[in-house]
């Protein structure tokens, strides 16, 4: 959409934390059971891509590299408080940047977790394609590939991630699919396509690239709405669940977290959300213990992605 057309946010909107601006109660979430915990392994990147959710360039270092030994120590809260968490997730940036990840995909595999590793799958995984496939053989039935495939036309997606990121991220799926790694694809909705149409034009491409993909299966082929945080949105109040049909525990922070290190920070912290790594507001301390507060839906992206787009970072 042209942006002139786009409505500004109400500045009333999304400043108390308990009440919206028309002094309803805000909606929160209480984490029912911590089933996905998320490590933003640092958000520097290969790419600077045209709308990234968490702002990734090759100079964005806010969030640093998380080393084995930060990621071990959560994995043995896990452990040790038997919170029943079956799925670790990375994201970055681009995690195949951080130095330490295959030590740190090490770590969590061998401890028998589910991991879902988000990628460009261009050269920093491919700089590690030999200790990565040894990976595969070892731990591949718990080892999930999610490859950010923006569009399946090369021209939408260099639209997003700039020219010439289309061949390599094409050689890194190929790479993949015929080394036996589970894929799948996450794509976004930019394009002025039904959710329907994008589906259909995505089932050219993955036959193309050799992968064993139903592009109808939500969890397999994963599509996320855009996001803008400026653009106007309703907040969601208490009253929403029953008009909407939407149930809170179908909403992303009921069921997982995210382990961030912020530049300077001696420790890292546990965020309520992975779209927002930077606001305060959702930082719940820097123990999983302490991360099990309600979170209160005072952002935008709140109301955007997960309640009124359906989304959800892991299934």
């Amino acid at each position: 959409m042209d942006s002139s057309l786009k409505t500004p946010l109400d500045p009333r909107k999304f400043l108390d934390p308990f009440l919206t601006a028309k002094a309803e109660a805000r909606a929160s979430i209480t984490l029912k059971a911590l089933e996905t915990l998320w490590f933003n392994t640092g958000t520097l990147c290969n790419l600077a891509c045209g709308n990234c959710y968490i702002e990734s360039t090759p100079t964005n270092d806010r969030l640093v590299y998380l080393t084995r030994a930060e990621v071990a120590a959560y994995l043995d809260e896990i452990e040790k408080d038997e919170l029943g968490t079956k799925t670790i997730g990375f994201t970055g940036g681009e995690p195949f940047m951080n130095w330490e990840i295959i030590d740190i995909l090490e770590e969590t595999l061998s401890r028998g977790f589910e991991v879902l590793m988000l990628t460009n799958a261009m050269r920093p995984m491919m700089k590690v394609a030999e200790p990565l496939l040894d990976l595969q053989m070892r731990f591949g039935e718990r080892l999930t590939m999610r490859v950010s495939t923006d569009h399946y036309t090369q021209k939408l997606h260099e639209a997003e991630r700039g020219p010439r990121s289309w061949e390599p991220m094409i050689k890194g799926l190929k790479w993949l699919a015929e080394n036996g790694f589970t894929v799948n694809i996450a794509g976004r909705l930019f394009s002025g396509e039904t959710d329907d149409e994008v589906r259909a034009g995505f089932v050219g491409f993955i036959a193309e690239t050799g992968l064993s993909i139903d592009a109808n299966d939500p969890w397999q082929l994963v599509l996320f709405p855009e996001m803008d945080a400026t653009v106007d949105i309703p907040e969601i109040t208490d009253a929403c669940w029953g008009i909407l049909g939407v149930s809170p525990e179908n909403i992303m922070c009921s069921s997982s977290r995210m382990i961030v290190k912020r530049k300077g920070a001696d420790t890292p912290a546990v965020i309520a959300c992975t779209l927002l790594p930077y606001d305060e507001e959702f930082e719940l301390g820097s123990t999983l213990a302490e991360a099990s507060k309600t979170v209160q839906l005072n952002h935008p992206h709140c109301a955007r992605f997960c309640v009124l787009g359906g989304a959800a970072c892991s299934g």
